[in-house]
């Protein structure tokens, strides 16, 4: 039977040393760190996420910038405030909850946000950073995903990883956080033929496919590392991973629970970014 990776404990841990972290530059006096989070609309799972990283946020010690704008908000409206955002000397990080409303260009709102503020690190320039090997923000849900797989203790060097998706948000920059990792690489999609047989041959896979129970046990290595990112709700209100997870974990040496998993990683990491950005790349106390 699989062991599990307990992104929930991962991520308390990680939040407690940003709290100490926090209360030290409060005893020193020095600035505390602020994070803006920006939501378009009523999109009830959105909602919930800002919920959960803004509470995130006070439980480090952060002080959190809440804007809820109306699902109409003008494009110039949206552009003005994150303007006035990257040149608010409080604030650290600023975060616009995707998905937005149709009529508002997604790929512009994360341009407009400066690069050493992007801390969900989708900025091309953040992007760029991790393409070049020096990166600087890095995308959260795949620095989550690396943090989780470095908590097994398993070397990345001559490992052959397979990462299915190929999202912006997730596939894109795991391929390149596992390429940096010194693991060997392969990204499947939507037009890759015999899934399965890449799988076969993976040590490690990362799940990003947003298909209930997609993948199945039988189709893993025996003794795999899995990552599963999905977050899927089935009819009878469970919720469920993007991998089958009673018939893998029958067959991985790791694996993540959903929920459990990515998720808590991915608000942790996005709370490191913030930190960092303040302690490093915003000089001023």
């Amino acid at each position: 039977m699989s062991k599990i990776i307990d992104g929930k404990a991962i991520a308390k841990d990680i939040r407690m040393d940003i709290k100490q972290k926090v209360d030290k530059r409060e005893q020193k006096g020095l600035r505390i760190p602020g994070l803006a989070v920006i939501i378009v609309g009523e999109n009830p799972a959105s909602k919930i996420y800002v919920q959960n990283k803004r509470k995130a946020c006070k439980e480090v010690g952060f002080i959190s910038y809440d804007y809820d704008l109306d699902a109409s908000v003008s494009n110039e409206t949206l552009f003005n405030l994150i303007d006035k955002l990257n040149h608010d000397d409080a604030v650290d990080g600023i975060l616009v909850q995707l998905p937005l409303p149709s009529h508002i260009d997604s790929d512009r709102v994360l341009e407009a946000i400066v690069p050493h503020k992007d801390v969900d690190g989708f900025h091309p320039y953040n992007i760029g950073k991790l393409m070049q090997r020096n990166p600087l923000l890095r995308p959260c849900t795949p620095k989550g995903i690396m943090t989780l797989l470095e908590s097994t203790k398993e070397t990345f060097k001559g490992k052959h990883a397979v990462i299915v998706g190929a999202s912006n948000i997730v596939g894109r920059p795991m391929l390149m956080e596992l390429l940096l990792a010194g693991a060997t690489v392969t990204t499947c999609h939507r037009f890759t033929d015999d899934l399965p047989s890449h799988l076969k041959r993976a040590d490690i896979v990362v799940a990003a496919v947003g298909k209930a129970k997609f993948i199945q046990g039988e189709w893993l290595k025996e003794g795999a590392t899995v990552i599963d990112v999905g977050i899927n709700r089935l009819d009878d209100g469970s919720l469920s991973g993007d991998v089958d997870f009673d018939s893998a974990v029958k067959k991985a040496k790791y694996i993540t629970p959903v929920p459990g998993g990515v998720g808590p990683m991915t608000i942790a990491t996005l709370l490191q970014n913030t930190l960092f950005a303040c302690e490093y790349l915003h000089n001023k106390a």
